[in-house]
């Protein structure tokens, strides 16, 4: 991820000057402001990405520049700086937008922290609002393979069409519910869809969940129930593992397509419902049928409008996409960083045969999410059945540790040299007393501590 521009909104020079050199350090590109309408200028100017801003101002409340930034079409997140004993103001602020607050003598490093784990978290939740609008446009279906092109295109041509029955075939776990899904909202978004899955269900009750029953029907039924068919009147009913559907039920249901009339179980009118119904298996009902276990003429009824799912096996190319996709949206989900995955992670990925097609990719992601959440994913760091039993694994997780301060990159020597110069003044305003001196540059004394033992002015104590 990017790092942050950073507005500074206070009028306390040294402390400005102090974490201007503090944050450029972390790589970070900073502005200045010492009054609220020079900072609400520069934030039209510059669009930063965080502002870290004073509650007190010479020319006006930080309430009142926060009120302006809220007003923004994309306000940048706001950090309230405030007194010690101002907490309450503080909280304030974030109710009234701020993202957070800090109050002097801070730590660096809490601030710091406070500014990447604000500044990732809204990079995180942009990525994911673009890649839902992006999903949007292809109800979801995510791929550019061959076949996944070729599947889209048919999706949207049989979403569009007049057709009343479509059957889905494909291995468990390649997405039928989600094509399902993406059929019904070619046509109409806001009509009723309604999803059983025929295999979840006992016999007994299975034709009332489908069908309704009417009081009195059977034990128990002591009110009208609406079946699943008079739900979905006007939009889809989706029959997922429609091969586990009982023989005697499989009549009824032909009936009904063939009719778009039934009647709940103990009821004496039919009831019209007008329909579309989505069927999926992951077997071959054709086989099925032709072994007597599966009826013949429904199966034909079914197969007016085949579409077959291609497994995760045979549109390898989207692995990667796939992948990139459920790493940020689990990372949404469990309020974390998404993983980075290596292109040699990514290669054996490609190369793994997915057995368990989307569905076990997924899995594979989540638990990688939960267990190294915001890393680099090594081969190493993949289950035993994708690393495979002759491959040999190899860490990617190598220490890559620079010291800004003692690089010899002559960027580096002069913001230490700036921050020294800084911190010599403080202390020279204060004659010599590093409380104070920490206290007018906004940190704590533990923090001055640690700025300058690492800028050499200073040995182990303080």
């Amino acid at each position: 991820m990017r790092k942050p521009t950073v507005l500074i909104i206070d009028d306390e020079k040294n402390l400005v000057s102090s974490l201007m050199f503090s944050l450029e350090e972390e790589g970070m590109t900073v502005f200045a402001a010492y009054e609220g309408k020079d900072g609400l200028a520069e934030i039209e100017n510059r669009s930063p990405d965080v502002v870290l801003l004073d509650l007190k101002l010479p020319d006006q409340s930080g309430f009142d520049v926060l009120d302006r930034i809220q007003t923004l079409s994309a306000p940048p997140i706001t950090i309230m700086i405030s007194a010690h004993g101002d907490t309450r103001a503080a909280v304030e602020a974030v109710k009234k937008g701020a993202q957070d607050y800090i109050t002097k003598p801070f730590d660096l490093d809490e601030l710091i922290l406070l500014i990447q784990r604000n500044h990732k978290h809204r990079q995180l939740t942009e990525e994911v609002a673009y890649r839902r609008e992006r999903e949007a446009d292809t109800h979801g279906l995510i791929g550019r393979s061959a076949a996944m092109r070729k599947l889209l295109e048919t999706v949207e041509r049989i979403g569009n069409s007049s057709a009343r029955t479509i059957l889905l075939q494909g291995p468990s776990g390649s997405g039928k519910t989600l094509i399902a899904k993406a059929l019904h909202s070619t046509r109409d978004k806001t009509a009723p869809f309604v999803a059983v899955n025929c295999a979840s269900l006992p016999e007994n009750l299975l034709e009332a969940e489908l069908f309704g029953a009417e009081k009195g029907a059977y034990t128990g039924a002591d009110k009208r129930r609406t079946g699943l068919v008079e739900l979905a009147n006007g939009g889809t009913l989706f029959l997922d593992e429609i091969g586990e559907l009982p023989l005697p039920l499989q009549a009824k249901l032909l009936t009904f397509l063939e009719t778009h009339r039934f009647r709940p179980v103990g009821g004496q009118k039919e009831i019209d419902a007008d329909l579309r119904v989505i069927a999926a298996s992951n077997r071959n009902l054709q086989t099925e049928a032709q072994a007597g276990k599966f009826r013949e003429d429904l199966f034909y009824r079914l197969n007016v409008m085949p579409l077959t799912i291609p497994s995760l096996a045979d549109r390898k190319d989207d692995i990667p996409m796939l992948a990139s996709n459920f790493a940020w949206e689990l990372a949404t989900q469990e309020s974390c960083q998404p993983i980075n995955l290596t292109s040699e992670t990514l290669t054996r990925l490609c190369n793994y045969s997915w057995p368990g097609n989307i569905r076990e990719l997924r899995n594979t992601i989540e638990r990688l999410t939960i267990l190294y959440a915001g890393e680099s994913i090594g081969i190493d760091r993949l289950p035993p059945e994708i690393i495979g039993s002759t491959s040999q694994a190899k860490s990617s997780a190598e220490a890559d540790y620079r010291d800004p301060i003692n690089s010899s990159s002559s960027l580096a020597s002069e913001m230490a040299k700036r921050e020294a110069q800084c911190i010599l003044e403080a202390l020279a305003q204060s004659n010599g007393r590093k409380g104070d001196a920490a206290n007018s540059l906004g940190i704590s004394r533990h923090a001055l501590k640690r700025r300058m033992q690492k800028l050499g002015l200073i040995g182990d104590e303080l």
